[in-house]
């Protein structure tokens, strides 16, 4: 057997470990940022198996079409944890006729709920969000004569992430701000499955490389899907005389 076609079964046996691994009635924590560092390959998987009652932790939730948007246009989300859900009309659509359960978090809290739920922390305390509705039905307490809130660590049965770089052993290197979220879902998952741009050999990564130890990390699979851009900018150099760099571009 060819080096390229043990790479293509670990890649298909990576993606039936995630098949096997879902079930209905489970939270899933999403890695990414708007469009950057999505595991989108990961995603489709989730789709494809069919499963339902998802409740979804991610900073947001994708485009329509686009990322997390697939798993909501299917019908398979029910309960979304989420910092923006802004970008995403479909979601507002289902949320307002009351067919999907919202919990906002503030994004540092989102952060660090997760990483706590990767390093064995049940709650921690936070001002974040004290006197607004986010503080609603939580225990407060008093430190030094401020009121803070406790927030729950979450703690995901599959984190999804999506890495630059990883090893044979698991070891993650993201890639500028498509680190983003990825860390601490990665922390989270119970069981975490990551795409990554490229596989390395055992070693091929420097240790002082590594962002998400092998520790975190149950499964690998080698990714050629390209990232998505959520919203396509340009602008014109100063030295040239074109007109708006948009013009001619499809909006």
């Amino acid at each position: 057997m060819s080096k390229e076609e043990s790479q293509q079964d670990s890649q298909h046996d990576s993606k039936q470990a995630l098949a096997a691994a879902l079930k209905d009635g489970q939270t899933i924590a999403v890695g990414g940022f708007g469009m950057c560092g999505v595991p989108h390959d990961l995603i489709e998987v989730v789709r494809d198996t069919g499963v339902n009652d998802l409740t979804i932790v991610s900073n947001n939730l994708g485009l329509d079409g686009m990322g997390l948007g697939l798993l909501l246009e299917a019908g398979q989300i029910s309960k979304v944890m989420a910092s923006y859900i802004g970008e995403n009309q479909f979601f507002m659509s289902q949320y307002l006729k009351g067919a999907i359960d919202l919990e906002f978090v503030p994004q540092g809290t989102l952060a660090e709920r997760l990483r706590a739920g990767g390093a064995g922390i049940a709650a921690f305390y936070t001002k974040t969000g004290v006197g607004t509705e986010i503080a609603q039905g939580k225990p407060t307490a008093i430190f030094d004569g401020e009121t803070y809130l406790q927030e729950r660590a979450i703690a995901a049965d599959i984190g999804l992430v999506r890495a630059h770089t990883a090893d044979a052993a698991g070891n993650l290197r993201y890639r500028l701000s498509a680190r983003n979220f990825n860390p601490v879902v990665a922390m989270s998952g119970r069981l975490t499955f990551a795409e990554a741009e490229h596989i390395v050999p055992r070693g091929g990564l420097d240790p002082d490389d590594v962002h998400t130890p092998s520790v975190f990390v149950s499964h690998v699979i080698k990714t050629d899907t390209p990232s998505k851009i959520e919203i396509a900018t340009t602008r014109a150099r100063k030295d040239d005389n074109r007109k708006e760099a948009t013009d001619g571009l499809d909006a």
